[in-house]
């Protein structure tokens, strides 16, 4: 396994994390999955025999009950691993049951220990960007938590280019903790981190964590063009994320998944995954599964190194197109472009006149 440097931090996490969205089976959380104690310890059993550290989690998977199952599944070997959490999301019916608030953050985070049975989170994440929040009051509740010992590091996830931003100004200017990473969803085929995201990381310091690197197994090579949804697929139990705006391009890019896993001799899974491995900023995957055999298959891509021929193929078929002003900017500045803006315009040549 691999250990990579998260943003600007001394925190090394590897490059595959156990996701533990399936962790309880909950509401609708029992389309992806519902691992109980026994099942979830097998499967991080296998995942720390293959050097995982970092098992990420949320306080609202399940309503709760997937930190109670990690937690107890980790006690008496919670000092080898990396725990994440996050807070955001709606977890009851009064009005301050979500949020980034002061008030809603402390509270989560407390109650997240408890089920946890901690008394720290390791990378504690936004869930989601709060409008109505105060920034600042978001970013001195975090530097609080800090400072009290029940969080080591902050984060955020599904924020946009300008919320973060407008985070790290916050938090720089009163002299808080800063985030250290972002968690996005970003694949090979949803490419549209590179616009701002993966850019904003690089120049700002900021590790990327990447959610559903396989766009909830439409990379795997298991849905093909033309033929019926897989029986006991997600989408097949009504799971509708992530959307797929260009089907017949969903399908091209897995054909040459599926293409590069054979001269491989490796599942088109663990090709998707090791692209993903060698794009900027990019310190871990967040990687799920229901069975110790999809995620055996995931954990494979740790050992797979892609040639340049093969991420050549694999970029020009999956190349995001150069939107305003990315299109104006490639016919004007590339000779004064930094490493930032190459991330979206190296080999993403502008239309002609």
């Amino acid at each position: 396994m691999e250990y990579r440097t998260l943003g600007r931090s001394g925190l090394k996490v590897s490059v595959l994390a156990m996701g533990t969205f399936t962790f309880g089976g909950v509401g609708p959380f029992g389309r992806v999955g519902a691992q109980g104690v026994p099942e979830a310890r097998r499967l991080v059993d296998l995942c720390l025999d293959h050097g995982v550290n970092t098992f990420d989690c949320a306080n609202m998977y399940s309503m709760g009950l997937a930190e109670e199952i990690l937690g107890e599944v980790l006690e008496g070997r919670r000092h080898r691993v990396l725990v994440t959490s996050k807070a955001r999301m709606r977890v009851g019916d009064g009005p301050n049951d979500e949020g980034t608030s002061r008030w809603h953050l402390i509270r989560e985070c407390e109650r997240s220990l408890k089920r946890l049975r901690t008394d720290h989170i390791d990378i504690y994440f936004m869930h989601e960007w709060d409008g109505t929040t105060p920034v600042e009051e978001t970013m001195a509740a975090l530097d609080r938590l800090i400072q009290d010992g029940k969080i080591r590091y902050a984060g955020c996830s599904n924020y946009s280019a300008w919320h973060i931003a407008k985070s790290l100004m916050a938090s720089e200017r009163a002299g808080h903790a800063r985030f250290v990473t972002q968690q996005i969803h970003y694949t090979i085929e949803a490419r549209e981190a590179e616009y701002e995201l993966l850019p904003l990381g690089l120049d700002q310091g900021l590790g990327t964590m990447v959610w559903s690197p396989l766009a909830a197994g439409l990379l795997t090579g298991k849905h093909r063009r033309g033929r019926p949804v897989p029986e006991g697929s997600r989408q097949a139990a009504g799971w509708t994320e992530p959307p797929i705006r260009d089907v017949e391009r969903l399908w091209d890019i897995v054909e040459v998944l599926v293409d590069v896993g054979q001269a491989h001799g490796v599942s088109a899974a663990q090709v998707a995954l090791a692209w993903l491995l060698t794009r900027p900023t990019v310190a871990s995957l967040v990687v799920g599964g229901r069975t110790e055999a999809q995620f055996a298959d995931s954990l494979g891509a740790a050992n797979l190194r892609l040639t340049d021929d093969d991420l050549a193929r694999l970029n020009d078929v999956s190349k995001p197109p150069l939107i305003y002003p990315y299109w104006h900017q490639g016919q004007f500045t590339r000779a004064r472009m930094s490493a930032a803006d190459l991330i979206l315009h190296d080999g993403n040549e502008p239309p002609a006149w």
